[in-house]
């Protein structure tokens, strides 16, 4: 929230300091309450200019009311005398922008062409070698002081010169946003909203990769759930990580590479791991409930006491795998490998069977709970 000094321009030493209203009308009408004055006024700011917008009033700005009096004008009117003066040599047409510290060289043609009633342009328009707005103060290099976000202002003057809006992958478009507003790049406004509302689109469909899920590891404390409930990790490489007690309910995990992952009493109930590579993984005490492993790769993983009811496992290799007391009631498990795996005591009432290899059993499946 903005704050400004205004004063009636005849009783400068009578000022009050105000909160800047959202619109230009109801910031008046405060005016207007405060000094107890009627009719119709004027506002400016103390290099003359008068204020058309409230989003152009700086943080504590001194700006002056023109009730339209003689006297109210002499401070105004000994400004723009003061701002002539210092504005008649001929303007340059290359020009030096010191935009929060940073410096940025540009050409007056290029500030004007794109956007000609952009603050800018005004700023630097040549009318009969007169500036029509004030550029504001130089610094000791004679570069003019702007005090915006650096960061934010590259893709605009981008923009004004090539037309096209690039925005860096670590700049906040957002930002660059509300630049634009500022300085009345008009033009721009539409592209920088479609970014936005692209970034959004794509963070919520795009894949996660492995240093995303390493970053989140890292910067979580193993006293607090980790939580990838609904993620997208298609395709992603996470072999050989520790994922112990994360969340996985609903993730979208499709042919992702978890060989020789840890995912010790993760829950996994309903999540999507069709295709994907969990050869060695530790699974132990896993709650996968519905979970689709369809086409998966588990062989020679631990899988303890894992729980896979009613889970799709439908042409899944689960050779060699440690099935014990693992609850595999009303999984489907046709056209299932399962050669050589360890089914003690493996609950496998209502399993769909069809299909299913058991060769090389290390138990034999009647002694399994086939009924619990």
């Amino acid at each position: 929230m903005k704050r400004a000094f205004v004063y009636l321009s005849h009783k400068k030493q009578n000022g009050k300091v105000l909160v800047v209203e959202d619109t230009l009308e109801a910031f008046k009408l405060e005016i207007s309450n405060v000094f107890e004055i009627g009719g119709d006024f004027r506002l400016f700011t103390e290099n003359g200019c008068e204020i058309v917008d409230v989003r152009v009033i700086r943080d504590d700005e001194k700006l002056y009311v023109n009730c339209g009096d003689s006297k109210s004008c002499d401070t105004i009117e000994s400004s723009l005398a003061k701002l002539s003066l210092n504005r008649c040599s001929e303007v340059s047409d290359w020009i030096t922008l010191n935009v929060g510290g940073r410096y940025f060289t540009t050409s007056r043609s290029t500030l004007q062409s794109k956007e000609p009633l952009s603050m800018l342009a005004r700023m630097f328009a040549d009318d009969n070698n007169m500036y029509l707005m004030n550029p504001s103060a130089t610094d000791s290099r004679g570069a003019y002081l702007i005090d915006r976000s650096p960061e934010y202002f590259e893709p605009i003057l981008n923009y004004l010169r090539h037309g096209e809006v690039i925005i860096d992958k670590y700049v906040n478009p957002r930002g660059v946003l509300e630049e634009a507003v500022f300085y009345g790049i008009d033009s721009m406004i539409p592209h920088i909203q479609k970014i936005i509302e692209d970034s959004k689109s794509y963070d919520s469909n795009h894949a996660l990769t492995r240093m995303d899920v390493v970053r989140a590891l890292i910067k979580t404390s193993t006293s607090i759930e980790l939580r990838f409930q609904g993620v997208n990790l298609a395709g992603a490489d996470l072999n050989r990580l520790d994922l112990r007690f994360i969340n996985f309910k609903y993730a979208f995990l499709s042919r992702c590479n978890l060989s020789g992952a840890n995912l010790s009493y993760c829950c996994l109930e309903r999540a999507d791991l069709s295709h994907a590579n969990l050869e060695g993984a530790q699974l132990l005490g896993v709650k996968a409930l519905c979970a689709n492993m369809e086409g998966a790769n588990l062989e020679g993983s631990n899988m303890s006491g894992v729980n896979l009811r009613v889970a799709t496992l439908k042409n899944a290799n689960l050779q060699n795998c440690d099935l014990r007391t693992a609850v595999l009631a009303g999984a489907d498990l046709e056209c299932c490998d399962l050669s050589g795996s360890d089914l003690h005591e493996a609950n496998l009432r209502g399993a769909n069977l069809k299909d299913a290899a058991f060769e090389l059993m290390l138990t034999p499946l009647h002694m399994s709970q086939t009924v619990r």
